[in-house]
């Protein structure tokens, strides 16, 4: 089993196969993918004890205070027009950090900020502190790890970063979607499995959860954000997204509901 569908079908190439794909091509009868869940005991915005002000999808104003919040504590601009994008990651250019760099001139300049939580490779922990001390009022850079702001960056944001080059399945995003931080995602893996681009077909079909890029490349990461700038900018259609997003199933009941069929017929 893979922690995706996706993910089992990337592992059958060359690509994703890492010299294993022939032997996973030949095995393909017996290789299933299930989703990976979340832990609703710990992330849910509506009982989380981590957020100062709770809120869940019919009653979201409790977000808006998140954000205000944490904005005020980074020494951020207290602006509720400026999209608040957050990352929480291992800092590694799989995760695709260099592209949010590389793009970060343009997120400030779109009025929007930056808060990340993250700790990996040391040219990327000096690149986002030098950023963040040029500009502290649009970008801040925490270097470690701490639950409980990792619970507060989620529940403030407005859209959660992660663009990575490959992804078995990820979390993050997960979280994103329960927290109404919409994920703006590389269409690989379980990111490709969890997260529905904005486009007008998917908003008007209800459908739409988030932002998706094509190809790992600057163009397809700006193209993306650029999408996000745009929907932030449309209140009306940005808050039903956000419920859509807010409603995606993520639970482990029907993911053991799935481990318990592969059981069953690894018997037969």
């Amino acid at each position: 089993t893979t922690v995706s569908p996706t993910y089992a079908r990337e592992i059958q190439t060359p690509e994703q196969g890492c010299g294993l794909d022939g032997l996973l091509r030949g095995r393909s009868g017996v290789l299933t993918g299930i989703l990976n869940a979340v832990d609703d005991a710990v992330w849910d915005p509506g009982t989380d004890n981590l957020l100062p002000h709770p809120y869940d999808v019919r009653r979201p104003g409790g977000k808006a205070l998140c954000k205000a919040g944490l904005q005020q504590e980074l020494g951020l601009a207290t602006d509720p027009d400026a999209p608040l994008f957050v990352m929480v990651s291992r800092l590694t250019e799989q995760k695709g950090q260099h592209l949010v760099l590389d793009g970060l001139n343009a997120l400030v300049a779109q009025g929007g900020q930056l808060a990340l939580l993250g700790t990996g490779e040391r040219w990327l922990e000096d690149a986002f502190r030098e950023r963040a001390a040029a500009a502290p009022q649009s970008v801040h850079a925490t270097i470690g790890y701490n639950e409980r702001f990792a619970h507060r960056l989620f529940g403030a944001g407005d859209v959660t970063l992660v663009p990575s080059m490959f992804e078995p399945c990820g979390l993050t995003q997960m979280y994103g979607l329960k927290y109404g931080s919409l994920p703006l995602v590389h269409r690989v893996g379980g990111l490709a499995d969890t997260v529905v681009d904005c486009t007008l077909e998917d908003i008007a079909d209800g459908h739409a959860t988030g932002f998706v890029f094509d190809r790992f490349d600057a163009d397809g990461y700006h193209r993306a954000m650029r999408r996000a700038f745009a929907l932030y900018r449309r209140p009306a259609d940005w808050r039903r997204v956000r419920s859509t997003a807010m409603r995606q199933p993520a639970d482990w009941q029907t993911a053991a509901a799935q481990y318990i069929g592969v059981y069953e017929q690894s018997r037969t």
